[in-house]
């Protein structure tokens, strides 16, 4: 065999030996879209095996800003990369964890897994140290595309969404430049890319992007029947208390058994300027404690940002409240509304059931709807319903 023909790959390698592996043990039931989408992700899993386009001189040495500062000459054609792939399908459906099986496997020497919405805040930093060091004379999507392809020849995009005019304007652009870079984009998203920005102004200058998207990127349309997410929600406890050490180990269990992960990363979200941090978030599950969320100054706006991006929240040591830390007991009822208007589920640990959290006082009336939303939460007729971004 030439030294520079990759091994050929064995019968259990790849996405699809991943899938049929977790049907094989119990962990998983078959389904047939599911499975047809396993093989489209298979033949791109064998298409990318050992890919790894020269990623330039900017790539060669330094670190991240290094790398990030440094330009370097780049051709105008294209190289020859393998089609990416755009899954697109309902919440619940399977999608992150195909492509999460997918990424796991990917023979590519240099890879990075993203949620889109955490890909963005990093394109927005990274530009905004640019223009700190070089002024808007200079172009920055270049050296940002270098950047990213240095980092990865395959990006994997959760939660593909475009919600701001600034990030539309950006995309076109950095796109165009990471697909001449020869980098391979696999992504999810709830939404066709047709249906992109639909609706909002300066869509038409949004255009090109998605034609940009599906010259280079294949789409495949999952129509799994069951929303696996819902009914894994469904089969859990909501509300445990009091909040103590055995509810914080149904919590812990419940994001686990919610993402697949024991413990999330740290994130954050962007709005009018200001950051709210994110202690622990995976696959669109969120955790704080009570303090995170309601002991610091945020407003219906932080609380609707939350409540749209992420479709559960897992919330740690809710306390019994009252006139002494209303200003608490406030943003707490803030939050809940938002919550509830945008379906988003709740996982909670308290010091008392949702009817004696607010028990007598000043302002305790107030609470009574509070109240009764929580109690409809815990609900399996609301925990069915589909979350509202």
């Amino acid at each position: 065999m030439d030294a520079d023909t990759p091994p050929s790959a064995g019968p259990n390698s790849g996405p699809l030996a991943a899938y049929r592996a977790r049907i094989a043990e119990g962990a998983l039931n078959a389904d047939p879209a599911q499975a047809q989408a396993a093989e489209v992700l298979q033949d791109l899993w064998r298409r990318t095996r050992h890919y790894d386009p020269k990623p330039g001189v900017a790539a060669e040495e330094g670190g991240l800003f290094a790398r990030f500062f440094r330009r370097k000459a780049m051709e105008e054609a294209p190289p020859d990369a393998p089609h990416g792939l755009y899954l697109v399908g309902a919440v619940g459906r399977g999608k992150s964890m195909l492509m999460d099986m997918f990424f796991a496997t990917a023979e590519v020497p240099r890879k990075q897994r993203l949620h889109f919405h955490q890909f963005m805040q990093q394109c927005h930093r990274r530009i905004h140290v640019w223009k700190q060091q070089h002024g808007d004379a200079t172009d920055p999507i270049p050296p940002l595309a270098d950047a990213i392809a240095a980092d990865g020849a395959l990006l994997c995009f959760d939660e593909f969404q475009v919600h701001d005019i600034v990030d539309a304007m950006i995309l076109g652009r950095l796109f165009e430049a990471l697909f001449q870079r020869g980098t391979v984009v696999v992504a999810t998203s709830n939404t066709a890319p047709d249906d992109l920005f639909k609706g909002k102004p300066g869509r038409d200058a949004f255009l090109p992007f998605i034609a940009l998207i599906q010259r280079h990127i294949d789409v495949v349309h999952l129509d799994a029947a069951r929303d696996y997410r819902r009914e894994r929600i469904r089969g859990l406890p909501t509300w445990h208390s009091p909040a103590d050490g055995r509810a914080e180990r149904a919590l812990d269990a419940a994001f686990a058994d919610l993402t697949g992960e024991a413990h999330g990363k740290p994130d954050s979200l962007s709005l009018l300027g200001r950051t709210i941090a994110v202690p622990q978030a995976a696959r669109g599950v969120a955790r704080f404690d009570f303090d995170a969320l309601c002991g610091r100054p945020l407003g219906p706006a932080d609380y609707l940002a939350i409540a749209t991006h992420f479709h559960t929240l897992v919330v740690d040591g809710i306390p019994r409240l009252g006139p002494e830390n209303f200003d608490k007991a406030r943003r707490f009822i803030t939050l809940i509304d938002a919550l509830y208007e945008h379906r988003c589920k709740l996982v909670a640990s308290a010091e008392a059931t949702p009817d004696l959290l607010y028990e007598r006082g000043e302002n305790a009336a107030m609470f009574e709807r509070t109240a009764s939303r929580l109690t409809e939460m815990q609900s399996q007729d609301y925990l069915a319903l589909p979350h509202l971004t």
